[in-house]
């Protein structure tokens, strides 16, 4: 919320039109962290990792929102 308007259109743009694939085979830890009521990166659209990786685990988190680190408490918290 704090980036400036030309930020936020090329970080949304490099994330929509870039296949990150072969960068998440070369990480050591392949989670992808998201909450299933994200407006920003509907889940269903940032589901790749998961299926381009057998070694992909995904950890949604039921009702959070985009920003998730900042406003959603997650299990057991």
């Amino acid at each position: 919320m704090m980036a400036g308007f030309p930020a936020a259109y090329f970080c949304i743009k490099a994330f929509s039109e870039t296949d990150q694939t072969e960068d998440l085979k070369r990480m050591a830890s392949r989670a992808v962290i998201h909450g299933d009521d994200d407006q920003i990166v509907p889940f269903a659209d940032a589901g790749r990792c998961r299926r381009n990786s057998s070694e992909c685990e995904a950890q949604v988190y039921k009702g959070a929102p985009h920003g998730l680190w900042h406003d959603h408490e997650g299990p057991g918290e």
